[in-house]
């Protein structure tokens, strides 16, 4: 009798933790796209905005209204990466998603947990940003080889790759370039704007090989309806890429002055990104359109299985490239750690793992029975 109530104990223990973990997750989710769109794009776009806003009071309103609405998501999202942060570590060191190198995981994000907590309080110089990015790249690098121990595909490990290097890139302008101004040096770093061009660009390789991995799309299968959807989905973004890519020579050709507005155009989405997300658009537009929607369908998948990787995609990639404040470097890192320990967010898995077949204190269920 003590050993089933033990057993009931660590049960409903293990199942409020997967339903705490299943919350934070969707209210991560939502307060982090909200933030990105209210704070980090349409607030900013108010920069350039000035002179509408003083003739319409509607917008300046609208804009005043979407930059304190994002400011407080900004917090309340800092919040919640911590909270999902804190509830993956007690996961890890309960053994419920334990995994290879998890002895340098699981104090490299308390270290990184205190740091971010401790510069909170104290705002760090221009040493404590150093070391802070550091610490988040060694962090970053040593999650990319714990998935690339485990997930052993070629593309899989492309995908890891690819995107560590992108953020890493961006690290490494910050780090340089913060060191040279610690030191005094008025130079610039070597490289430092080819490499983060670079980490641009794998950026938007990885997107696509987002697709590749996580998608489950396929033409090797004898179901025709299946075998047809997926003709017409590669149809269509083979049409909307193709389009966009010879948009501009077109355009070009016929109306050289409707050429330039859209060229314009495109650098003033450009300049929204880049001051929201880091991106600079340079390489052409279609690449970019393409790249998202390659990671809209995948990401809207994985969610509607329930799996933790369509989570941490999200939260990697909604944290853009220039990881200006130090909740978007937690964005990272929550999205890889879910991604390396991916599987189904419910509580049934966890109290499965806690008690193998024929461990648990009730009867298993009939084959094909949940």
């Amino acid at each position: 009798m003590a050993e089933s109530v033990m057993n009931q104990k660590v049960r409903v223990g293990s199942e409020t933790g997967s339903l705490l973990l299943e919350y934070f997750l969707k209210a991560l989710l939502v307060a982090g796209l909200c933030e990105l769109i209210l704070y980090r794009l349409v607030s900013r776009l108010g920069m350039h905005l000035s002179k509408v806003a003083k003739e319409y009071v509607v917008v300046e309103y609208f804009l005043r209204g979407a930059s304190a609405i994002g400011f407080a998501l900004m917090n309340f999202s800092a919040i919640l990466v911590f909270l999902v942060l804190l509830v993956l570590l007690f996961y890890k060191m309960n053994g419920l998603l334990a995994r290879p190198l998890d002895r340098i995981v699981v104090p490299m994000v308390s270290l990184l947990l205190a740091l971010t907590a401790a510069f909170l309080l104290f705002p760090p110089r221009m040493l404590g940003s150093v070391v802070y990015n550091g610490l988040t790249v060694v962090l970053l690098w040593t999650l990319v080889i714990q998935y690339c121990r485990a997930n052993p595909a070629p593309t899989a490990r492309a995908l890891a790759l690819c995107y560590g290097a992108g953020v890493s890139s961006w690290l490494y302008y910050q780090i340089s370039t913060t060191t040279y101004g610690w030191l005094g040096i008025v130079s610039t770093p070597p490289l430092v704007h080819e490499i983060s061009r670079l980490g641009e660009a794998l950026m938007v390789v990885a997107t696509v090989l987002v697709f590749a991995v996580y998608s489950g799309f396929t033409f090797r299968t004898k179901n025709r309806q299946q075998r047809r959807r997926s003709l017409q989905f590669v149809g269509a973004w083979a049409a909307l890429f193709l389009a966009l890519l010879v948009m501009d020579g077109v355009l070009e050709l016929f109306d050289p002055a409707l050429a330039r507005q859209v060229r314009q155009g495109s650098q003033g989405i450009g300049w929204i990104f880049q001051m929201g997300m880091g991106y600079t658009f340079y390489l052409p537009f279609a690449l970019y359109v393409a790249g998202l929607l390659f990671w809209s369908y995948t990401v809207i998948k994985q969610i509607s299985m329930g799996r933790r990787a369509g989570y941490g995609l999200v939260l990697m990639f909604i944290a853009g490239y220039a990881l200006q404040l130090s909740h978007l470097s937690l964005f990272v890192i929550v999205g890889l750690l879910l991604l390396v320990n991916d599987g189904r967010i419910d509580a049934r898995e966890s109290v499965g793992r806690l008690f193998p077949a024929g461990m648990s204190d009730r009867p298993a269920a009939a084959p094909g029975v949940s």
